[in-house]
């Protein structure tokens, strides 16, 4: 097996690829078609994760990659798609290939020289360098179709820490499913048996035959936006990465905030006596600083998109197990002026009723909706949101440990990802990816309240 200490590596040695096939060989050949759902066409972008694991007694005395490899070889035999290639049909809709691609899912080990808390630090406050810990092909990724449907790299220091850096393509699978892979490889990892079988009936999701649309869905491009967007746009202003925590006791003063503007509020309607949720106050404040960040003129309508999960939305629920998509995006939307200028609570509570307009009947209205416009996601004067601080990434123990810290180890411009700072934390942290100017700004705007 060769090695690679490229210039841009430092001193981390990463070994050729290897694909990892569903135990040892390729049991899906070419013809057979898995199918997305249209919940699976609208986020065609690829996500990275990194877990961090501190050295162990049982991480020493075991080939770790050797372990990683085998039990996903196990895995593969009932996720076969993600030994695919995403391809496009004869509608324009993405499917999987489940015969294409290069048969397995791309593994590397890496070594590094350093100690893992110095070579990372902290890495819930997301840096540029966690994204020599995910698998990178060595051309660069054009369009989703382009990313592999699952990548793993296995990290390993000098102190005995690991990180695994888990790469994938939110076509197949949204956060819910990718947990729920995790959870089950890390048992098989440990010789015993998967936690929930994978359900791969996308035909949950079908589209009505006769269209039943009950919204207007904004969340929706208006715009002749491309269904696949390019992945390698060429940026012309300098964009960072940067990260911000929240405190238990900086939470409890915007909930107070937002508590006491309500109490205030003159409206003839009825205010909503339940206290707002640590999800709905970061994310109506991150819109109302971003909104004035990215300075959207004062009459145009700013909107932030949350992608909520829709497995308990559904009668019956969705299936355990699922593998594809089954988040759907509320849309809160406001003229820029009035969410700049108005109190806190009336941001929360615009954020609050568009997470609470998520129905079941919501879900089947957007599945149509896609059906007949084929349009992605906004993102004019657009902001996303995705929260994992409640899926059970600190569950998962390869026979190791748990992770002490997980976070993303890159960011999608329009995306904000919210999540838990470590294992043992209580601070909520956001992630978010602007130009440096607007960057400035929003970290002035935001640390103002925090």
């Amino acid at each position: 097996m060769g090695y690679s200490n490229g210039a841009d590596e430092g001193i981390l040695r990463k070994s050729d690829v290897v694909f990892v096939s569903p135990n040892g060989k390729n049991p899906t050949p070419n013809g057979l078609m898995y199918k997305l759902s249209n919940l699976d066409q609208t986020f065609p972008y690829p996500i990275e994760i990194v877990f961090a694991f501190k050295k162990n007694s049982n991480s020493i005395n075991v080939d770790v990659a050797k372990v990683l490899k085998q039990s996903l070889g196990q895995m593969l035999e009932v996720y076969y798609p993600l030994v695919g290639a995403v391809d496009v049909s004869w509608d324009g809709k993405m499917l999987v290939d489940c015969g294409g691609g290069d048969g397995g899912v791309p593994f590397v080990e890496a070594f590094s020289d350093e100690e893992m808390a110095v070579a990372v630090g902290d890495i819930a406050m997301i840096d540029d360098k966690l994204k020599k810990f995910v698998y990178s092909s060595h051309t660069p990724y054009q369009t989703i179709l382009d990313v592999p449907p699952l990548s793993i790299q296995v990290t390993t220091f000098k102190c005995g820490g690991i990180i695994l850096g888990v790469g994938f393509n939110h076509v197949l699978i949204d956060g819910r499913g990718f947990t729920d892979l995790l959870m089950n490889w890390s048992q098989v990892a440990k010789g015993l048996p998967m936690l929930t079988s994978p359900n791969l009936d996308t035909s949950i999701f079908s589209p009505n035959q006769s269209p039943q649309i009950h919204s207007s869905h904004p969340e929706y491009s208006k715009s002749k936006s491309p269904l696949i967007p390019s992945l390698n746009q060429k940026q012309h202003k300098i964009i960072l990465n940067n990260s911000f925590c929240f405190t238990p006791t900086k939470i409890s003063q915007l909930k107070k905030l937002a508590l006491h503007n309500n109490n205030n509020n003159n409206n003839e309607e009825e205010p909503d006596s339940r206290a707002p949720t640590s999800f709905e106050l970061i994310s109506a404040l991150v819109w109302i600083c971003w909104t004035k960040a990215t300075r959207v003129s004062p009459e145009k309508t700013t909107q932030i998109l949350t992608a909520v999960d829709g497995r308990p939305k559904l009668q019956p629920p969705l299936p355990p197990g699922y593998l594809g998509n089954g988040i759907v995006w509320s849309c809160a939307r406001s003229k820029a002026q009035e969410i700049t200028s108005q109190a806190f609570s009336h941001a929360v509570g615009i954020v609050r009723d568009a997470i609470k307009a998520v129905t079941e009947d919501y879900i089947r209205s957007a599945i149509d909706f896609h059906e007949m416009t084929r349009k992605p996601l906004e993102q004019e004067n657009t902001l996303w949101i995705t929260k994992w601080s409640r899926l059970p990434f600190y569950e998962a123990d390869f026979g190791w440990g748990t992770a002490e810290q997980v976070a993303p180890a890159s960011l999608l411009d329009n995306l904000v990802v919210f999540l838990s700072q470590g294992k043992d934390s209580r601070n909520l942290v956001i992630s978010v990816r602007l130009p440096a100017e607007e960057l400035e700004i929003f970290k002035e705007l935001i640390e103002s309240e925090i």
